[in-house]
């Protein structure tokens, strides 16, 4: 079957789980929704199946680039029906929304109240963004890696869009083959992390419930949650210490694989993403601390150890957090805006969120290893402006970047920044003030929907937006999750010749 057949399938039988979830809770209406949406879906499948089984398709890393991306555009009509059946009062349009935003991980939610969704509903939109993010793990070495895309086209020695030779882990073999491979690969370890977080956060004390949707938020740096948020847990500061920990799967692949490695031995110690995610994680909290530290410091005030520590521990989640964008908020990210003094923290949240996590993880942004290869070449011009006729070696921290890595690098930044303001206009054009605007487009492309209630002086209602504004920050969504530069690919013309 085609990938596309594949995925729906899977999405269908996916609906039995929180439709045996309601059953369980005696909601028999909710789980009717699922049950019978699954079986529609199963229907569909094996019909259009049957229709195409006397043809030869042809796989190829385009095809399932553009499998991707009716995954993250199409699909969730159907993801939505179910919702919107068991609902009943909300429109559809709110229900695709809210499956676009899941599915690309970034977790806005439309339905701000957390009482109005029933827990099988719940346990779906979690269930809908853990699925996109293990989408993500297998294209990343499957699909975007072969293709020079997704940020592996700062390393690789071939043309964005165009097909590489595969890393030495991989033996020649077709794109459907390894996408397969891969998948069998990464499973086991992406619902192994999961269960593990899922364990620790019962033990805490969380409910089965709460604690099984922020182990798949978490692992799909989705941020969607039952309760509204991580800070409402009762796990409380042993459950945010989980939850900062698996975080770190986000800063760079080699923290789970080394299956798209090309240069080196793939040492974690060496790996500029988790170099620079450490240092921005630790550096802005002692910022902070020290900030507020030495005013005090100036007027002789004593301050309580403990809401230091609590201070310095609700910066450095929060960072972590939106840096991976994730988009949890700490249960002391209050006490740290206090002790630093900052008037507006969500600029800083912005900026984390554009940054982003590692190449080929769940997380969103410009990418950590793009960052790198612009930090390099502005070390390198540095030094020609000091010594013009100099040449550099390439040392052991850009042995990973190609020649003109930091040039694509700039390419794909200044068309985040013009897709950032494009974007941000039409918002605004549609209604929205220019930083509601603002602050909606970044988490659209950063795929960090929490910045629409934690970045704004006031929190952004999306169910109040207009329906356009709607279909707008849809399609900024899927543009921030599959990256403008595969986009490019696809409507490039002499890629599909032959």
């Amino acid at each position: 079957m085609p990938l596309f057949l594949v995925i729906w399938g899977i999405s269908a039988l996916s609906m039995w789980i929180p439709a045996s979830y309601a059953l369980v809770l005696d909601q028999h209406r909710v789980g009717q929704s699922f049950f019978y949406s699954g079986i529609i879906g199963l229907i569909c499948v094996t019909l259009i199946a049957l229709a195409m089984g006397n043809r030869t398709p042809k796989y190829g890393l385009l095809g399932q680039l553009l499998t991707l991306l009716a995954t993250f555009s199409v699909l969730p009509l159907f993801l939505a029906i179910p919702l919107h059946d068991a609902l009943k009062n909300t429109s559809f349009l709110n229900a695709y929304f809210d499956m676009v935003s899941a599915v690309t991980t970034t977790g806005a939610n439309v339905f701000e109240d957390p009482g109005r969704l029933q827990a099988p509903l719940h346990l779906w939109r979690a269930m809908v963004g853990w699925l996109g993010g293990f989408l993500m793990w297998v294209a990343a070495s499957a699909i975007l890696a072969p293709l020079s895309l997704g940020g592996f086209e700062v390393t690789a020695r071939g043309e964005p869009g165009r097909a590489t030779a595969a890393p030495v882990q991989m033996e020649r073999a077709s794109p459907r083959r390894l996408l397969f491979r891969v998948t069998r690969t990464l499973g086991p370890i992406y619902a192994g992390l999961t269960v593990a977080i899922w364990v620790l956060l019962v033990v805490g004390g969380d409910t089965s419930l709460v604690g099984l949707c922020h182990a798949m938020s978490v692992m799909a740096t989705s941020g969607i949650s039952p309760i509204g948020g991580l800070q409402n847990s009762a796990s409380g500061f042993g459950g945010e210490a989980v939850v900062f920990l698996f975080m770190f799967f986000a800063l760079s692949r080699l923290t789970f694989s080394n299956d798209t490695v090309t240069v080196g031995g793939g040492r974690l110690d060496k790996d500029p993403e988790f170099r620079i995610g450490l240092i921005l994680v630790l550096g802005l909290p002692i910022a902070l601390f020290l900030r507020h530290w030495l005013a005090a410091y100036d007027v002789n005030a004593n301050e309580d150890s403990a809401q230091a520590f609590r201070a310095f521990w609700g910066a450095m989640f929060t960072i972590m957090s939106f840096l991976s964008t994730t988009g949890f908020e700490s249960a002391d990210w209050n006490q740290a805006q206090q002790w630093s003094g900052l008037g507006t923290p969500g600029m800083i949240l912005l900026g984390l969120s554009v940054i982003g996590g590692g190449v080929a993880t769940t997380a969103g942004g410009v990418k950590l290893l793009r960052v790198y290869a612009l930090y390099l070449n502005g070390l390198r011009e540095m030094e020609r402006l000091v010594h013009p006729s100099s040449v550099s070696g390439d040392g052991a921290g850009s042995r990973r970047i190609q020649r003109d890595g930091a040039f694509v690098a700039w390419v794909f930044f200044m068309l985040f920044a013009v897709s950032l303001a494009v974007i941000s206009i039409v918002l605004a054009a549609l209604g929205s003030g220019f930083e509601e605007a603002l602050v909606l487009s970044i988490a659209a492309l950063s795929t960090t929907g929490p910045l629409v209630t934690t970045a704004a002086e006031t929190p952004i209602h999306l169910s109040s937006l207009p329906v356009a504004s709607k279909v707008v920050l849809c399609f900024a969504m899927v543009l921030g999750r599959l990256e403008t530069l595969a986009l490019i690919a696809l409507i490039t013309p002499n890629l599909w010749r032959g």
